[in-house]
């Protein structure tokens, strides 16, 4: 994990969830290699759309790949994560296809201008997930 990744989930964990560079808005994904099988800690922006569910997107900053925790998620989908306001909660994650990622991947560019810019910077769609709070 980048020192920077370490520095946003000490105050995240330390502030009940508020990081000065990024509000409330992140969630902390607890996922597992899919090769490794290593269990790892993500610091990620996220828009809660119900009290069940949250969307992330994998922007990787507008990088030509999609990060590592993509894929981890794509191979183990049944993860918790930290949330400022519901402490730890296991969900699903559902990569969001066609006319439904379109509308995901709009609530990000309306929130920031970061994501606008990481669409320019590449060529790839970037993909969004819908977590969903396990039953």
């Amino acid at each position: 994990m980048s020192g920077f990744n370490e520095r946003v989930i000490e105050e995240f964990r330390r502030s009940g969830g508020h990081v000065a560079q990024f509000g409330s808005s992140l969630v902390l994904l607890h996922h597992r290699g899919a090769k490794s099988g290593i269990d790892r800690v993500s610091p990620v922006v996220s828009i809660r759309t119900s009290p069940d569910t949250w969307l992330i997107a994998a922007s990787k900053a507008g990088a030509p790949d999609n990060p590592a925790w993509y894929h981890n998620l794509r191979a183990h989908p049944e993860i918790e994560i930290e949330t400022p306001g519901d402490g730890t909660v296991a969900v699903t994650a559902r990569v969001l296809d066609g006319e439904e990622r379109d509308a995901g991947w709009l609530r990000f560019t309306e929130a920031s201008d970061g994501f606008r810019q990481y669409e320019q910077r590449t060529t790839r769609t970037i993909p969004v997930i819908e977590l969903r709070r396990a039953e």
